[in-house]
């Protein structure tokens, strides 16, 4: 039987934000925003790890679902125009020592065809690095059956946007609702609604306002971002109540607030009472 082999390849995804770092790379900022008459942003990548890697950076393309994930998109949807056809990034390679870092620049091209609204790419940075296990390459040569070789290649990805001509967004707050989880444990799920032809990008904060004394944050989560391919994302925050506190009698109160420079704005803030 003629030697099939197939090569798998995983892609190891991460998305978090101000530094982000997946297996040995840490890469700054994670999100870039081209608005105004930004033409330029400068990118740090630092190897963090025991070995010379080489990193590949090129662009991908994706969506954001309802829940927050993501999906791979090959074509653009309405709505959503891919921003790489005026961005330009350099170098698209680099080699680096352990603790070594590098500098890459990415540079907007603005073109007078350009529609007002929201344009969106990912940059994507994937690790070269040889992950085959040691002796694997000598088993898969002697099978005579179809051979199945996993190889992980690990990379991340950050947000890059341009936003030229008339924008605005709104943001509301909806369908609050408390879920029990154990005596001390609550879920607060929730909904950001999103209008207008760009994207929302924030900080949440909950805070619990007593009938009586003073409100305290029992919950905060960073960089939430609803993107223009759709007007609602579902958001579960867990209430940890490590203070024993006894949550009667008062009113969650939740705010969504703007992070991404500049002095921050308020989104949008909805109240759930608790009886």
């Amino acid at each position: 039987m003629k030697k099939r082999i197939l090569l798998l390849c995983i892609i190891v995804l991460g998305f978090s934000y101000k530094t982000k770092a997946q297996g040995d790379l840490l890469v700054t900022p994670t999100r870039v925003v081209f608005e105004g008459n930004k033409q330029r942003e400068s990118l740090s990548l630092v190897n963090m790890g025991t070995e010379t890697t080489t990193y590949s950076v090129s662009f991908v393309q994706k969506k954001m679902n309802e829940d927050g994930s993501f999906v791979d998109l090959v074509e653009e949807l309405p709505g959503q125009p891919f921003a790489d056809p005026y961005l330009r990034i350099f170098p698209r390679q680099v080699t680096l020592a352990p603790q070594e870092a590098q500098v890459i620049m990415l540079q907007y091209r603005r073109k007078p065809e350009m529609a007002a609204g929201e344009y969106r790419s990912h940059l994507y940075f994937r690790s070269e690095k040889d992950y085959t296990a040691l002796g694997q390459k000598d088993t898969i040569k002697d099978s005579k059956s179809l051979s199945v070789q996993i190889i992980p290649i690990f990379g991340m990805s950050i947000p890059v946007i341009i936003r030229t001509g008339e924008v605005s967004v709104t943001a509301a707050l909806e369908d609050l609702k408390l879920e029990i989880v154990d005596k001390t444990n609550r879920i607060l799920n929730l909904n950001i609604h999103r209008k207008g032809n760009i994207s929302l990008y924030g900080d949440i904060r909950v805070s619990f306002v007593p009938s009586i004394g003073k409100a305290y944050e029992i919950a905060a989560v960073n960089g939430v971002g609803v993107y223009t391919n759709i007007e609602k994302r579902n958001i579960k925050i867990r209430l940890g109540n490590s203070s024993g506190n006894v949550w009667t009698r008062g009113t969650i109160k939740v705010s969504y607030i703007s992070n991404g420079g500049g002095k921050p704005v308020v989104y949008a803030e909805n109240e759930l009472e608790i009886k």
